[in-house]
């Protein structure tokens, strides 16, 4: 008899089963759990927590909204109030102008439903050769069957028989170079090219100064819609509200999530600009359809969450605080870099990968997740990325002096492993 009945993701469930760590409550950037043991929340749970827990506020919002009317079909011409004002908003606050937006309920249904609306433009507009999406190396794309198809971390393909869905090409992490080959080779045939503004889980890799803007020029000599993956980067992290505005990139399409509602409820959704809609929305006679659409895409109770949590990142200023504290972050995350085991440390905004030294993981590749696990005994709850790195992605309230607690807990966890290789 196991002794848990609940299938974790990305686990290994012959250990997992008899190890879990089960959360009661949250506060800040603390967690405790149901022993009574707190940690420091160094990720904001899979990236999302950007206010914190326990924001009385959001909960209360949700449940108004759920006391009214806990949600509605949005097939069709129905929807609810909250639903359209949160569209109002994004749509306002978008690195888009004049946009729609299409909702779902989470990262994942942001990218599949982007990767078949793209090849659905370009079939009505009369090019329905164009049905190659590229993206890169590294990358990740969430898990339904377009974003394992469309990441760039082998290992979350392999395994599920040959390819999940045809036409996707992967390039280099930076390479421009060979991107442009593609793009004059097979630019007839390209529907979009799909990137992070900052590679997240892949390992958390900042892109090269000239990099966005080459990509950008490259879509636009070629034709192909450019998609932005802001399901880690939108709504403050990279200390803009959208990582679109830190590198100057003018998408067509832009995917959301995590931050959206702080984790409070399952939210995401695309931004759609108006190359993209036109088809489907100008005119008043009845036209093409994008036939696709989700159970809870417009949740009001989602909705009225990501209204209350806009409210505290534009309120309390938590874009702008996540600016300011990025130099400090970064120069504490950094004292890492002399710790033992570790061989590159990679910031951009509030977030950080501290990666194992290459020689150190090829020799045992265990060692990222024992140092997870020592991290927990020092009171720091983190996880591993790409199998190589610690991800340091704390919420957006998080103290200079948390932040220093953080560090010495990942510090000391990193002592604790090296000592025992």
């Amino acid at each position: 008899m196991t002794s848990t009945r609940f299938w974790h993701g990305f686990a290994d469930m012959h250990l997992v089963k008899d190890a879990e760590v089960v959360f009661r409550s949250g506060e800040g950037v603390w967690l405790e759990s149901v022993d009574g043991r707190r940690y420091l929340d160094a990720t904001a749970a899979l990236w999302y927590c950007a206010v914190g827990y326990g924001r009385r506020e959001i909960a209360d919002a949700v449940a108004d909204q759920l006391a009214r009317l806990p949600a509605y079909s949005s097939f069709g011409a129905y929807t609810t109030e909250p639903t359209l004002a949160l569209a109002e908003r994004l749509t306002a606050m978008a690195p888009i102008d004049d946009a729609v937006v299409f909702l779902g309920s989470g990262g994942s249904d942001a990218v599949d439903t982007a990767a078949k609306l793209v090849r659905r433009y370009w079939d009505v507009v009369g090019r329905p050769e164009k049905r190659v999406i590229v993206s890169r190396e590294h990358d990740y794309h969430g898990m339904h069957a377009w974003g394992t198809a469309l990441a760039g971390i082998p290992g979350n393909k392999a395994g599920y028989g040959g390819e999940i869905i045809e036409e996707i090409v992967t390039v280099g992490l930076a390479d421009t170079e060979s991107l442009g080959a593609l793009f004059a080779r097979r630019g007839a045939a390209i529907a979009a090219f799909i990137g992070e503004p900052v590679i997240g889980a892949g390992g958390v890799y900042p892109p090269e100064p000239s990099y966005w803007a080459e990509v950008q020029r490259l879509c636009r000599e070629h034709d192909v819609l450019l998609i932005a993956d802001e399901v880690i980067t939108g709504f403050g992290r990279t200390g803009f509200m959208w990582g679109s505005e830190r590198y100057g990139i003018e998408p067509d399409l832009v995917l959301f999530a995590k931050a959206v509602t702080s984790g409070y409820q399952p939210l995401g959704g695309v931004l759609v600009g108006p190359r993209v809609r036109a088809p489907f929305w100008d005119g008043t006679a009845a036209g093409p359809m994008f036939l696709h659409g989700y159970t809870y895409s417009g949740h009001a109770a989602a909705c009225a969450a990501a209204m209350a949590n806009l409210d505290i990142i534009e309120g309390e200023g938590l874009v702008a605080r996540v600016a300011s504290m990025e130099a400090g972050f970064d120069t504490a995350v950094r004292r890492l870099e002399g710790a033992p085991l570790v061989g590159e440390v990679r910031t951009v905004g509030l977030t950080a990968a501290v990666a194992i030294a290459p020689d150190r993981l090829a020799a045992d590749p265990g060692i990222p997740a024992r140092v997870v696990g020592a991290a927990l005994r020092h009171g720091v709850a983190t996880r591993v990325v790409r199998g190589h790195a610690l991800q340091v992605s704390p919420a957006f309230v998080i103290t200079e002096g948390e932040i220093d607690t953080l560090v010495d807990g990942l510090g000391a966890a990193l002592e604790d492993v090296a000592a025992a290789v």
